[in-house]
């Protein structure tokens, strides 16, 4: 059973919603909750992060935090607003919904890298090769060194519109 992202009780359960834009334009979906002061926000689109099953756990955080870096800077709608805490203290802005991670196996991940590319979604792609480089130039040489169906894959990551992107993750489970 996939677990859902701040969900607040009975959401979903009426048979409308009303659709509103956030910050950045971008439409998003909220529905009325019955006793909920703000209604939970329901995204257009989705960012998931598959990683191999048989990462070791610093691995995992490197691998998805590399995966992620990018999107902003092809998708600059992804990205909310600057923070600021309650003493005007600045901090940098950050997604703008919730970053769903999974896990796969290594042929589930080819899998759905091959999905990815067929439904045209941006993505990134970390690979075996790039735990032995040491700067970007390095990496993507290591990445540009090897055919596509050759990729050594150790994470994946895409956004897009919410069911083309659970199309591609569909068989991985949620990372615990």
């Amino acid at each position: 059973m996939q677990r859902t992202y701040k969900t607040a009780p009975g959401y979903g359960l009426q048979s409308h919603s009303m659709r509103t834009s956030n910050e950045t334009g971008v439409g998003v979906t909220a529905g009325p909750v019955a006793g909920a002061g703000n209604a939970p926000v329901r995204f257009d689109t989705k960012i998931a992060v598959l990683l191999r099953d048989d990462l070791e756990p610093w691995q995992r955080l490197n691998v998805a935090s590399f995966l992620v870096s990018g999107f902003g800077t092809v998708s600059p709608e992804v990205i909310g607003e600057p923070y600021e805490d309650a003493d005007g203290v600045a901090y940098l802005p950050m997604f703008r919904q919730p970053v769903l991670v999974f896990e796969a196996t290594k042929e589930m991940l080819t899998t759905a890298h091959g999905r990815a590319l067929s439904r045209a979604l941006p993505r990134a792609v970390f690979t075996s090769d790039l735990f032995g480089t040491g700067n970007d130039r390095d990496n993507r040489a290591a990445v540009r060194a090897v055919g596509t169906d050759q990729l050594d894959l150790v994470g994946v990551a895409v956004h897009g519109p919410r069911n083309a992107v659970d199309k591609v993750v569909k068989g991985a489970r949620m990372h615990p």
